[in-house]
């Protein structure tokens, strides 16, 4: 079965030493969430994991057959429309160009875009869309593993729930297995089979955290409490440096 493998992962920038001893597991199927404070070595890691950056220590095995990644930020070719900026990946597989374009306007309509949208440049489009534009783009492809580095950390709540549930529904039809990067509790709660809680200096996993129940099952009343038991857990205090002066 396809998995990521992450084992004894340490990481420097020059004298600074970033991540320190990384072990987890991510399995088909699941979502991992690693949370922890800003600076704290999270995307760093992610980007070791996606072969984004070169390894220094460690192994890290990736047996899964694709990947694609939704960054923070949409990074669309502003020269491209936005059939053109979806079908990028297809493209590149060697898919044909109107194979590619079809595919990418069917995801595009299921992002929540129109058709009078599809020319558009990523300048004429608001903030929400060009996000909406950079996720179809990674999951037109069909990959197995999907990288997310706080991709919804600029959205609002409207729009974040939107592109949380077609995640879910993928995660749930057992099509992704997701890697996601956040400092949001309560995003890693409702997306996440299990959460590492990475404090900085260096990057460090303290702690882990597991969801058993359904993506569907987690409405909004059972994030609220599972986030306010986080709160309150002595680690995540430290962590994210919550105790009252």
């Amino acid at each position: 079965m396809a998995r990521l493998e992450v084992q004894n992962v340490n990481h420097s920038f020059g004298f600074t030493e970033i991540l320190n001893d990384i072990n987890f597991t991510l399995e088909k199927g699941e979502v991992l969430s690693i949370v922890g404070p800003s600076g704290g070595g999270k995307t760093t890691l992610l980007h070791l994991c996606a072969k984004l950056l070169k390894l220094e220590e460690g192994k890290i095995r990736n047996s899964f057959k694709s990947s694609s990644f939704a960054f923070q930020e949409p990074r669309l070719l502003p020269w491209k429309n936005v059939l053109d900026n979806i079908s990028l990946g297809l493209i590149a597989k060697g898919e044909k160009k109107k194979t590619a374009l079809e595919k990418s306007k069917k995801i595009a309509l299921q992002f929540g875009l129109e058709v009078e949208d599809f020319e558009k440049f990523p300048k004429d489009l608001s903030g929400g869309m060009r996000q909406r534009v950079s996720f179809a783009r990674a999951l037109v492809v069909e990959p197995e593993l999907l990288f997310l580095d706080e991709p919804f950390s600029a959205l609002d709540i409207g729009l974040k729930k939107e592109l949380q549930n077609i995640l879910i529904e993928k995660i749930e039809n057992k099509e992704l297995s997701i890697l996601f990067i956040t400092h949001d509790l309560m995003e890693a709660i409702r997306l996440s089979n299990k959460v590492l809680l990475l404090k900085a200096d260096p990057g460090q996993i303290v702690k882990s955290f597991d969801y058993d129940i359904s993506h569907k099952q987690r409405n909004d009343e059972f994030v609220y409490n599972e986030c306010a038991k986080l709160l309150q857990d002595n680690t995540i205090i430290s962590t994210f440096e919550l105790e009252l002066k």
